[in-house]
């Protein structure tokens, strides 16, 4: 043992000289294992990544005014050589995050939720927070030393070579990650409202956006549990109610004795016209859901899910799941190459070679085939149900799976139900695929 301790202590101290660097926030020096120039081409190569993946709002004017409030409290942080870069994603996530080296993100389903510019600047400079003090590089590093120290000391002291002791070193760290993550957040809050209030704001605009967001998470929740699912709440969320956390109150009190300017910024009327017309909820462009109905313009075609199913619509699907989460389907698309037919595109294109019980059907004169198929699932093989939709060149599939295979047969009906569904979208059913503003 005093060996392993020893190999231990000496890993620490080369792990110590080797990735001490001054914190920009604190003036300390830090434990972190990457250079300021790696931590920003993280930035720079997945900011196009999250852009994809998101998408960029189409609001030329609104993308400035949040660029715009996002400069004015970076001017003020620890960082204000970083070139910071503020994005509105078109997404209905409530949420905002940042990359390491200043690539800051907001969503409009938050932007939904905000009432006040100051709102708005809260949010923004609890993100810059995590950017100035590092906290993405001081998360890498400390899973990264995790994984070191076990590998090491399995090389140095062949009895860590056993599963107990790898599993004992998983928990360790994960304890010790999840427990770093909510001091992160504490301290991207009293950034945040150290920039607020040098940049002019009240910072007590924290509060009020986690009151808010505690709301709305707490809802959340509900519509969660009703469907047998899990939710994530927004990042910065306490557990508690922000009025009654004495750790928040404490930390925003300070800075604005310190800061705080005697009569604060308020544009709330400029805010207030920059969201005039801002999408809420599903954007023409991705589809609209309504229920368990789904309606989407630009693709020109409508088509119904069960009652009851809560529609999932992602940026590569769209996914049904039934109450308590029972059984789950998907449908997705892609272009048709070849003039090939839907049973061919079964077997070729998705390369099903073995289905059974496979036939024609025409939803809205439509071509299309449907089989049951197997694939593999989070339970093992699991046969399915799957339709294939030829429309406007592209192929529709639709996949449907029972989390219980006894329910599986009731799940077949449901889903062959949902592709008879598929029509092109009418003339009376346009409105229908337009957003609420």
């Amino acid at each position: 043992m005093k060996r392993f301790v020893g190999y231990i202590s000496l890993l620490l101290m080369l792990l110590v000289f080797c990735g001490c660097a001054v914190n920009p926030v604190s003036g300390d020096r830090d434990f972190v294992l990457m250079s300021e120039a790696k931590e920003i081409s993280i930035g720079r190569e997945y900011h196009p990544k999250i852009l994809k993946q998101y998408g960029k709002y189409d609001a030329p004017a609104l993308q400035a005014y949040v660029s715009e409030v996002g400069k004015k409290l970076a001017a003020f942080s620890h960082r204000p050589g970083l070139v910071y870069r503020f994005t509105v994603l078109d997404s209905t996530d409530v949420n905002a995050f940042a990359l390491p080296g200043g690539y800051i993100y907001i969503t409009r389903g938050l932007l939904a939720y905000l009432n006040t510019e100051a709102e708005l600047a809260a949010v923004l400079g609890h993100e810059i927070g995590h950017v100035t003090a590092r906290h993405g590089v001081r998360q890498q590093t400390a899973a990264t030393a995790a994984n070191i120290g076990m590998t090491i000391g399995q090389i140095l002291v062949p009895e860590l070579r056993n599963q107990a002791v790898s599993n004992m070193y998983g928990l360790l760290s994960g304890a010790f990650l999840s427990g770093y993550g909510r001091e992160h957040e504490l301290e991207a809050d009293g950034l945040g409202a150290e920039y607020l209030a040098r940049a002019g704001y009240d910072p007590y605009a924290i509060v009020e956006v986690l009151k808010v967001l505690k709301r709305q998470a707490e809802f959340s929740s509900e519509i969660a549990e009703s469907e047998g699912r899990k939710t994530q709440a927004y990042h910065g969320l306490f557990a508690s109610h922000p009025d009654n956390d004495t750790r928040l109150q404490n930390v925003i009190s300070n800075k604005r004795l310190l800061y705080a300017r005697p009569t604060p910024i308020k544009d709330d009327d400029n805010f207030l016209a920059m969201l005039s017309g801002l999408v809420f909820g599903d954007s023409a462009a991705e589809g609209i859901r309504r229920k368990n109905k789904f309606y989407h313009r630009t693709l020109g075609f409508a088509v119904y899910f069960p009652e009851g199913w809560v529609l999932k619509n992602h940026s590569d699907s769209l996914q049904g799941v039934a109450p308590k989460g029972k059984a789950f389907a998907a449908l997705t698309l892609q272009d048709i190459n070849k003039l090939i037919t839907p049973r061919e595109f079964l077997t070729e294109r998705l390369d099903f070679k073995q289905f059974t019980n496979g036939r024609k059907i025409e939803p809205a004169g439509l071509q299309g085939y449907t089989a049951f198929v197997e694939i593999n699932s989070t339970a093992g093989m699991r046969h399915a149900r799957v339709c294939i939709i030829y429309f406007n060149d592209r192929a529709y599939m639709l996949v449907g799976i029972a989390k219980d295979v006894q329910l599986q047969n009731d799940v077949n009906d449901k889903i062959l139900k949902t592709a008879l569904s598929f029509h092109p979208l009418s003339k009376k059913e346009a409105i229908l695929a337009e957003p609420l503003i």
